[in-house]
């Protein structure tokens, strides 16, 4: 029988993270990262970490020095690379409680590593299937990307059933070195009985790229927080999501945009369609450091209302600390004019398919920007499934 060498310095952060969680309070209705949030929606009492998860990966043939492992194996088998990049940064935007019982618990997930000047060219998809009925699923996803290199990967998440109540807890670090390209996207399908709170970190260096998309279509209630810090000139950061709630689904999304170099860029479009009783919430904040000057950053949320029941909350921010800078905000909730609706009918096509064909083209905008025909065949199916359902 194999046996497994967990490094030192990884046992004793899953012991120290677990104290962190214990101290940490619960949030509460006065913090700021959680104004407007259901707090309901973090009682986890009776939740247990789940002995195992079916977790599948599409591995394209890889050029040599890149590594690409299951993540438990990438910490016994290059444990020293890990931690030098593994949850550097503290969550900033709300759950540094549930990010530390992440560290605790850290189970599945996948760790990439691409070296300087190499190029990956189809993307990696990994696959995770939560299944158990009050089971906590923590998968980590770890990308490194070193100079010029490029890369691209996509997360799946989805239930084994419809009715089995899970929660996962998933956590990632994208780190994109010197003029690289780095591309990460999450397809979210789990059940309407189960929860989810991600937490991306991106590091964006010197004349990076790097995109992050999230296309949220299922579970109950999910917490999003995306945090884009550029720390070289000429980085270039794009934030994208598209959520399509309906019922009473919820989604809660936090963002922070942290230009903290000269000459750096960020653009965020975040795009919700939303039917039923749905709820969405929007809080995002562009900060701007001293002495990054010239920074280029934008921060766009729209809402689609398909009726009037649906409810969407946006609170965008500016805090500006540099010169010569071009940084704006906004946000805007419409519903589907009936002068759309009328040129669709004139045309021969029925009010319900022209409200699905003008909601389905609504979120192609921020699909268009994930620049990976594969990548983008699937998001684009998975909207499908979730248009089909309503």
């Amino acid at each position: 029988m194999m046996t497994t060498t967990i490094p030192t310095w990884f046992e004793e952060s899953q012991q120290r993270a677990q104290g962190v969680y214990d101290a940490l309070a619960m949030p509460s209705r006065k913090d700021e990262t959680w104004r407007f949030g259901n707090l309901k929606q973090l009682n986890f009492e009776g939740y247990t970490p789940e002995a195992s998860s079916d977790i599948s990966y599409k591995i394209p043939e890889l050029p040599e020095g890149v590594i690409c492992l299951p993540f438990e194996q990438a910490v016994e088998k290059h444990g020293e690379l890990v931690q030098q990049y593994f949850m550097q940064r503290e969550a900033r935007l709300g759950s540094a409680k549930f990010t530390a019982l992440h560290r605790a618990n850290v189970k599945g997930g996948l760790f990439v590593y691409v070296p300087d000047n190499v190029k990956v060219d189809q993307p990696i998809e990994v696959s995770h299937v939560i299944a158990g009925a009050r089971q906590i699923a923590f998968p980590h996803t770890l990308i490194v990307t070193g100079k010029n290199a490029e890369v691209s990967v996509l997360d799946r998440f989805a239930s084994a059933n419809e009715v089995d109540a899970s929660l996962c807890i998933a956590v990632n670090d994208l780190i994109a070195g010197e003029g690289s390209k780095l591309s990460y996207c999450v397809i979210q399908e789990l059940n309407l009985e189960s929860r989810m709170i991600q937490v991306n970190g991106t590091e964006v260096g010197r004349d990076a790229h790097a995109t992050a998309f999230t296309l949220n279509t299922g579970s109950k209630w999910a917490r999003n927080e995306a945090i884009s810090m550029m720390t070289g000139e000429g980085a270039h950061s794009d934030m994208l999501a598209c959520s399509i709630p309906s019922g009473t689904q919820q989604y809660d999304q936090r963002t922070y945009q942290h230009h903290a170099a000269p000459h750096t860029n960020s653009d965020l479009l975040y795009k919700n369609t939303l039917y039923g009783t749905s709820r969405t919430v929007f809080s995002g904040l562009i900060l701007v450091d001293e002495g990054a000057h010239y920074t280029d950053a934008y921060q766009t949320c729209r809402n689609l209302m398909m009726e009037d029941t649906a409810e969407a909350n946006s609170m965008p921010g500016l805090e500006i600390n540099a010169d010569q800078v071009k940084c704006s905000h906004g946000s805007t909730s419409s519903s589907i004019s009936d002068e759309e609706i009328f040129y669709l009918r004139a045309r021969g096509i029925s009010p319900q398919k022209a409200r699905r064909l003008i909601a389905n083209g609504f979120s192609v905008e921020a699909v268009d920007r994930i620049g990976n025909d594969r990548i983008e065949e699937l998001v684009i199916a998975a909207i499908d499934r979730k248009f089909a359902s309503i």
